[in-house]
């Protein structure tokens, strides 16, 4: 079973994330922020990683800390449970369409972080959480977890379809990305021996 905890705790925040790659999409999330249980909700779901997730934040400031290192913790638990990656199938893309939107997601567990979010917002808020904290968690997320993520709303008007849209994707795509390839024979899936 791929699985992992990490513990993370500065003067802002103090979170608890516990990830398994290999589970059925069973989730507890509990951020604080609502809107953000709903995304990492449907990351676990589609994606069938079994998350608990525990944000106790500053959010009297606002939500901004506790979403990036929301998606800082996720991150390093995602890489701590993928391990040496052999056998991973290592790339994924997929479209996915949110009612009126849809988003490209194509991603590399390359070791090799970087993150390219063509995605805009038409308004800054979703109830209560602020659209540029969808990408601060998607940056946070990808260069812990050593991803290459390029994420891409083609089109789309309403902006929470727009983040569920990034979201299922990421979890969609990393959903191929991690399965175990059996022609791989438990290589790691790269000419230079590692990732």
């Amino acid at each position: 079973m791929r699985s992992a905890t990490i513990s993370r705790k500065t003067a802002e925040t103090d979170i608890a994330v516990t990830v398994s790659l290999d589970g059925t999409g069973r989730s507890t999330i509990a951020t604080g922020i609502g809107f953000l249980d709903h995304m990492l909700d449907l990351l676990a779901r589609h994606a069938l990683f079994d998350l608990d997730v525990k944000v106790d934040g500053d959010l009297h400031i606002d939500q901004h800390h506790s979403a990036e290192d929301c998606g800082i913790a996720l991150g390093q638990a995602f890489a701590k449970a993928l391990g040496d990656k052999r056998g991973v199938t290592r790339y994924a893309d997929i479209h996915l369409p949110m009612d009126e939107a849809l988003t490209r997601v194509c991603v590399d567990i390359s070791g090799r972080p970087f993150l390219v979010f063509r995605t805009a917002f038409r308004v800054e808020k979703i109830g209560n959480f602020d659209t540029e904290l969808v990408r601060e968690w998607f940056q946070a997320f990808a260069m812990n977890a050593g991803l290459t993520l390029h994420v891409e709303t083609l089109y789309g008007d309403n902006a929470h379809h727009i983040a569920e849209s990034c979201f299922k994707g990421l979890a969609r795509a990393l959903r191929k990305a991690v399965a175990i390839d059996p022609r791989e024979e438990g290589r790691v899936p790269s000419t230079k021996g590692s990732l």
